[in-house]
């Protein structure tokens, strides 16, 4: 596995980014996910934070939140929050990989689809847009294969567009139209006119 750890930005540094999420509209029924994260490190340490402080005016208070170790390098036992320490766990077996679940005493629970850091805009956005969707009865792990499916047919297309285009913008496999006989292709010879 590769890890992609970098320096979050600080408050120091003037930019604080806000947390990339999504999430199903309120009072939707009940899903397998409630929307999407879409983390820019694999730095736990980092990203919690951020994410914590703007889920809690929203969801209630969170006091808990658990992954899969088998997405993050380092899982930190606590996050600090301005008022509050959120417990961080994991689960192996039991966890889908690809999710974050987070807990409010007050409130309930939520599961986030994690999107991975590296992945590409196009395919984060369909990743958030489909886990926010109320409809959709997929795990967070079936979202990432149809998310790699969807890219896959996505790059043939653009191998085949590729071809297309090397190609003087035909296909030199098979006929363009219909075969047609000589005869009826035929132009007939050039006349000059009598005088």
């Amino acid at each position: 596995m590769t890890a992609t750890i970098s320096r979050p930005v600080t408050p120091e540094d003037g930019l604080a980014p806000s947390p990339r999420l999504s999430f199903a509209p309120t009072g939707s029924a009940p899903a397998l996910l409630d929307g999407a994260w879409w983390p820019r490190s694999r730095d736990l340490d980092a990203e919690l934070p951020a994410l914590a402080a703007v889920l809690d005016p929203l969801w209630g208070r969170i006091t808990r939140i658990t992954v899969n170790p088998g997405q993050w390098p380092v899982i930190p036992r606590k996050v600090p929050l301005t008022g509050h320490v959120v417990k961080v766990g994991w689960f192996r077996a039991e966890q889908d990989p690809h999710e974050l679940l987070l807990l409010s005493y007050h409130v309930g629970r939520w599961n986030l689809l994690v999107v991975p850091p590296q992945t590409p805009p196009a395919e984060a956005a369909w990743l958030m847009a489909a886990a926010s969707d109320p409809t959709r009865t997929s795990t967070a792990s079936t979202l990432m294969e149809e998310a790699a499916h969807l890219g896959d047919v996505a790059e043939t297309d653009r191998t085949v567009e590729a071809a297309w285009d090397s190609e003087g913008g035909h296909e030199t496999s098979r006929p363009v139209g219909p075969a047609r006989s000589r005869a009826a292709t035929a132009v007939p010879p050039y006349r000059t006119p009598r005088a």
